[in-house]
């Protein structure tokens, strides 16, 4: 990795994670990214939960942030504004993805001078069921054909993004279909990007997603980024 000192910020967007939030913030390598060179900050953004999430991340040592105005997209956008990290990677609080793949990632994108790396899940035993992995193989898909992009997983949620890539693809969306609009855009704004495997691992505490509703979402979302492209709504000025 690079000498000079830079800033990594993790932002993790959470809502009652109290089972997993301990795991996921302790599982981070801090010291291997300070070895490497860098400052690095966890950013919590919590939407009001009530079963000790925000305190138990304080005690990690995260910064957390009261976001509420719900959405996961929301808090995404309240993460990235708060942040102070020229890289930004992003976890959800319910420990399914690896943590200590984030020196490994980080490293990638700057070996490869990439503007953004996501990821592409590979599920451990029982961490996805099928109507999961049905829904996001359609999506993708989908994504696939209506963009000619080269995307595998639109619906994973961690990535590792230059600040200076968010101007030109911040989506619109605050809610799930934020994680598919940021990867959209960041394909047609002819950003850097590069779909890397890791292990999806089995949540821990209770299943928030609404499959139908919000599979739905964002299947119609995907038609809506569509149009708004074929008009010339690519990127942000």
């Amino acid at each position: 990795m690079e000498n000079s000192k830079r800033i990594v910020s993790i932002i993790i967007p959470t809502l009652n994670e109290a089972e997993g939030i301990r795991k996921t913030i302790s599982n981070i390598p801090l010291e291997d990214l300070k070895k490497a060179g860098f400052e690095v900050e966890v950013v919590v953004v919590d939407g009001g939960s009530t079963d000790g999430t925000d305190k138990i991340a304080r005690e990690l040592g995260a910064h957390v942030i009261q976001e509420p105005r719900r959405g996961y997209g929301r808090a995404y956008k309240t993460g990235f504004k708060e942040a102070k990290g020229d890289i930004i990677v992003t976890l959800d609080g319910d420990a399914t993805y690896p943590s200590e793949y984030i020196p490994q990632l980080v490293d990638f994108l700057i070996k490869n001078n990439l503007d953004m790396i996501t990821t592409q899940r590979n599920p451990e035993d029982e961490a996805m069921n099928a109507i999961n992995a049905f829904g996001n193989y359609i999506l993708s898909t989908l994504i696939r054909l209506l963009f000619h992009i080269n995307l595998k997983d639109s619906q994973s949620g961690m990535w590792i993004i230059r600040r200076d890539a968010l101007k030109d693809i911040m989506p619109k969306s605050d809610g799930m279909e934020f994680s598919e609009e940021i990867k959209i855009k960041a394909y047609l704004c002819g950003k850097r990007v590069h779909e890397f495997p890791i292990p999806y691992r089995k949540r821990v505490g209770k299943l928030k997603l609404r499959r139908f509703r919000d599979g739905l979402r964002n299947f119609l979302y995907i038609f809506i980024i569509s149009l708004y492209s074929h008009f010339g709504g690519r990127c942000h000025e």
